[in-house]
């Protein structure tokens, strides 16, 4: 049987020490001791997760997420700068499916749908977890004959 591949935005790796959403945080921490560690998926993630993961100001919390991103079976994706990519990120943009101040959102699920990735998990509630938002973005990717069955899950 074919293993799902899932791709981690930031927010999933952000959440293994969210101390201020305990619930949310022993969810993450499960998952990943549970799925994650056991290869039960493959799990991807992109440049983008660790461009952002870099920009976190805190030292510590920056050290603790990058060794997550070393210390658990998670891969890179292939493709993530192609002229495919670029093009379906700015088209969601251009659209209005997510606003403007959301490229990296935008690159992260084309970043999935040109890697053929079976979910986007994801803890953003306002954009990537956004339903009305998944479904304008698969009418677009339809439109354009591009359309991949990537889901989209923001809970364990």
């Amino acid at each position: 049987m074919k293993r799902l591949k899932i791709y981690f935005d930031t927010s999933v790796i952000n959440f293994l020490f969210a101390d201020d959403a305990p619930q949310l945080r022993d969810a993450t921490i499960d998952f990943f001791e549970n799925f994650v560690n056991t290869g039960k998926y493959e799990v991807y993630i992109s440049d983008i997760v660790i461009t952002e993961i870099e920009a976190t100001k805190d030292a510590e919390k920056r050290t603790q997420l990058l060794n997550v991103t070393e210390n658990y079976p998670i891969g890179f994706v292939d493709e993530q700068q192609s002229t495919e990519i670029v093009r379906l990120a700015d088209l969601y943009l251009k659209k209005g499916i997510l606003p403007a101040k959301s490229k990296a959102d935008a690159f992260h699920i084309a970043i999935c749908v040109v890697n053929q990735i079976d979910i986007l998990l994801t803890w953003n509630y306002k954009h990537l977890a956004n339903i009305n938002r998944k479904h304008n973005n698969y009418a677009s990717q339809y439109r354009k004959q591009l359309f991949t069955p990537v889901r989209n899950y923001n809970a364990f």
